[in-house]
């Protein structure tokens, strides 16, 4: 059993089947979701004895921290290593309504975006729900401050990992475990439309992202092979049915690529196709990243991009370029273990 994993009453009924006292079943799920403990050796109010048997029987899986950065701005990267080998990586970020992390769902990725260091690396596996619990546990007890906002944004497409990761959502927002308000989380999809539809029928209070990234199919064809599957008609067609039926705004994401999608022509195009719709435009200077062919859009030109926006009815931000000076993009620190010579 994936102990951590695993909802309370799974570890309850788990533990009746093994002859371990009810009581205990709340002691442990006290030990690894409300004190973070991810060892059986230290829940100390429990017997030696049982500890060990916990041990043999329940393993706990999960990340041990391989690495961690510290940017100039306070923005932390951590590098962890997985039971297997494998290798993810997660950023917490300081904003003024709290700490924010970003999780990764997958080890790698599979979609292929051009402009992504999680891909260049290569997709290995799906993360477990408990992987994930993980990724936040020790970054909170790295930094000793508190987790309040989550953007399932790292390495992966959440919608691939669809089962793993709404099990995941369901144990953090727990108010026996961490209790993170469903309103703290967003949830970033490249644009897997069947995905899409499943989700909205959840009918969640999380946030759906949607990395479009180009305005038409000619762009995202380019940039983005999922487009080749859902094309932007079909993908904001799909982002329209989700917003009438749950009553929640979608942020799009854009990463702003020089002489790629950021021209006046692009922004343009791009309002046209979200007029009328529950939507924001989230505008992403990116991080330059080793070996990829893409630089990031002047800061004039990305002013230039939101004027023509928000000329045009559409809401748009820039997002604060944080952790530039640590690697920050996701699947950076796995691409340099992996030149290291390591096995991931």
């Amino acid at each position: 059993m994936d102990i951590l994993s695993a909802s309370f009453d799974e570890l309850s009924q788990a533990f009746r089947e093994n002859s371990i006292q009810a009581f205990r079943a709340k002691q442990v799920w006290e030990w690894l979701h409300k004190h973070l403990v991810l060892d059986y050796a230290d829940m100390l109010n429990l017997p030696k004895s049982l500890r060990e048997e916990l041990a043999e029987k329940f393993p706990i899986s999960c990340c041990s921290v391989k690495g961690k950065q510290v940017a100039s701005d306070g923005t932390v990267k951590m590098l962890y290593e997985l039971p297997d080998g494998d290798y993810v990586e997660c950023v917490i970020m300081k904003y003024k309504y709290g700490n924010s992390i970003c999780v990764s769902t997958e080890v790698g990725c599979k979609m292929g975006c051009a402009f992504c260091a999680s891909t260049i690396g290569g997709f290995k596996r799906r993360l477990t729900p408990g992987e994930m619990l993980s990724e936040i546990y020790l970054a909170q007890k790295e930094t000793c401050e508190r987790i309040s906002h989550i953007v399932l944004m790292g390495m992966g497409e959440p919608l691939d990992n669809f089962d793993n990761v709404m099990r995941f959502i369901s144990l953090v927002t727990d108010e026996k475990g961490l209790n993170i308000s469903m309103r703290n989380i967003s949830l970033s999809t490249c644009g897997l439309v069947p995905e899409i539809r499943k989700l909205m029928e959840k009918h969640l209070q999380l946030t759906l992202s949607v990395s479009l990234h180009a305005p038409n199919n000619e762009i995202r064809n380019k940039i983005m092979p999922v487009n080749s599957r859902y094309p932007v008609e079909e993908l904001l067609d799909a982002c329209r049915e989700y917003t009438l039926k749950t009553s929640r705004r979608i942020s799009f994401e854009y990463s702003m690529l020089s002489g790629v999608n950021d021209s006046d022509d692009c922004a343009r195009e791009l309002a046209s196709k979200l007029r009328g719709m529950l939507c924001h435009v989230n505008l992403i200077p990116v991080n330059e990243v080793e070996g990829s062919p893409f630089k990031p859009s002047s800061p004039e030109r990305v002013k230039k991009f939101t004027e023509i926006l928000e000329k045009n009815g559409i809401n748009a931000t820039v997002r604060r370029k944080l952790g530039s000076d640590i690697d920050a993009s996701c699947g950076q620190l796995r691409l340099k273990q992996k030149k290291k010579g390591e096995s991931i």
